[in-house]
């Protein structure tokens, strides 16, 4: 028997069994996220074959590494206030159809700047996506099981890094760079799976006053569940702390991430997306640069480069076991820590010698605890915000992320001729530290516990 409007939205989603229906929407986003993560993670793959083709400086090819993130920066921040306002669903849309195009102009390309000026728009794509995958995802899954999920979306990402290798590593000698781009922006159909199988957030109908709209996707979300385990009616809801309705314009989302409640975890999750990504993306996209700088071929760079990428996927499955176990804020600190450990280990496995073996185990153990560090950010950010600035908080962090972001390929354009490989790794490291003390004290534990609760505390 399903509930009626005398309950909230978030009393009939949190009651409702896990269930085939969940996976559906979990997989769709995840795929999404899949998607994305690819094209984001081909600048690693490619911007060795780019740079001898235009005959970049050190500088041009950090520029051209770090051009989506400035489009991300963009998109995060719009994203988030535009789905805060409008909605999950449209937004989501939106940003497949911008960076599929984006991803196929890419494939046309015969400068420098007009390949800037594209990767800028697939940025803005991107950004888009994040943050509305990871509010959407959020407020559709039970707490008891959240964190567990947002951690195994966020693996989608290293998979992504490792399909965009392994696309570089067999296409790249066969079509080439530009051809890659192409064949990235196909998944972009992949919107029309969006439109008809995802609903809007009921949780952000509620909060905007769409009452009836909510009660209607309510009762088709019951009714999949209950269809999906064959059963004929569902536990009663419990009590969960009730959120007062707002309508939130683009100003009033993003004040209210400063209101006395919530600057504080703004403050926390700024310097934490900051520093994991300035040091992540400083590295990541110049690993397989960096192994041919130190005399690898091109081919045996990428292979590297995703055998490297493969002690992600261990990562982030034993962080999404971590988050429920021990919770978002101690399995932040350890991803971190492991992480700046094993960056510093590969860059001086790098300067003597390029010992192979060595920087293959350092190089997988340092992916195994970076790819368990963002599945704890994508779990931990949007269940400090309520629902009514949830999509801007989160869009906001990844956007001061993306600072990071771009930044990190600039400086080490800059820090490598002066510095070398063990130098890039050892800052890598240090931001890691950094990020690893913003979250260890001024983290709020947030497992087990209800999005209202939250945003009650």
């Amino acid at each position: 028997m399903t509930a009626t409007l005398r309950h909230s939205a978030a009393e009939r989603l949190e009651r409702l069994p896990l269930s085939g229906y969940h996976r559906v929407i979990f997989v769709i986003i995840a795929l999404a996220f899949f998607f994305d993560s690819m094209d984001l993670a081909m600048m690693t793959f490619l911007l060795g074959s780019i740079k001898t083709e235009f005959a970049l400086s050190s500088a041009q090819a950090g520029l051209l590494a770090s051009s989506s993130f400035f489009g991300m920066v963009f998109g995060a921040a719009l994203s988030g206030m535009l789905a805060d306002r409008f909605g999950r669903k449209p937004v989501f849309q939106g940003s497949i159809v911008l960076w599929g195009l984006a991803s196929y102009l890419c494939s046309t390309v015969h400068s420098l700047d007009a390949l800037i000026l594209f990767r800028i728009l697939l940025g803005i794509g991107m950004g888009m996506e994040f943050p509305i995958a990871q509010s959407m995802l959020s407020e559709m899954i039970p707490a008891s099981q959240r964190g567990r999920y947002m951690a195994l979306m966020d693996g989608f990402w290293p998979m992504g890094f490792v399909a965009g290798g392994l696309l570089s590593y067999f296409l790249l000698p066969l079509i080439g760079w530009r051809d890659i781009f192409l064949v990235q922006a196909i998944p972009a159909v992949f919107v029309l799976a969006v439109r008809f199988l995802i609903p809007e957030s009921p949780r952000w109908l509620e909060q905007v006053g769409r009452h009836d709209a909510a009660n209607t996707v309510l009762l088709g979300i019951e009714g999949k569940v209950m269809a999906s385990l064959n059963i004929t009616s569902l536990p009663e809801p419990q009590r969960v702390p009730t959120v007062e309705g707002r309508r939130a314009g683009f100003f009033a989302a993003f004040a209210q991430l400063w209101s006395p409640q919530f600057r504080h975890r703004t403050f926390m999750i700024w310097g934490l997306w900051f520093f994991s990504l300035l040091g992540f993306y400083g590295l990541t996209s110049w690993l397989g640069a960096l192994l041919q700088q130190s005399g690898f071929g091109v081919t045996k760079s990428v292979f590297y480069t995703v055998l490297i990428s493969l002690g992600g996927i261990p990562g982030f499955l034993s962080a999404a076991w971590l988050v429920e176990r021990l919770g978002r804020k101690p399995t932040c600190v350890i991803t971190l820590l492991g992480g700046g450990l094993m960056a510093f280990l590969y860059g001086q496995a790098a300067v003597f010698g390029g010992n192979v073996t060595l920087l293959i185990v350092s190089g997988l153990l340092m992916q195994f605890f970076l790819f368990g560090m963002w599945a704890v950010l994508y779990a931990w950010t949007p269940e400090l915000y309520p629902t009514s600035a949830r999509a801007t908080g989160s869009g906001f962090a990844s956007a001061i992320g993306r600072v990071g972001s771009l930044l990190g390929p600039l400086v080490t354009g800059v820090v490598f001729p002066i510095t070398g490989q063990g130098g890039v790794f050892a800052l890598g490291a240090a931001c890691f530290i950094v990020a690893a003390l913003i979250a260890g004290v001024f983290g709020l534990e947030t497992r087990g516990k209800t999005l209202e609760e939250l945003t009650a505390v």
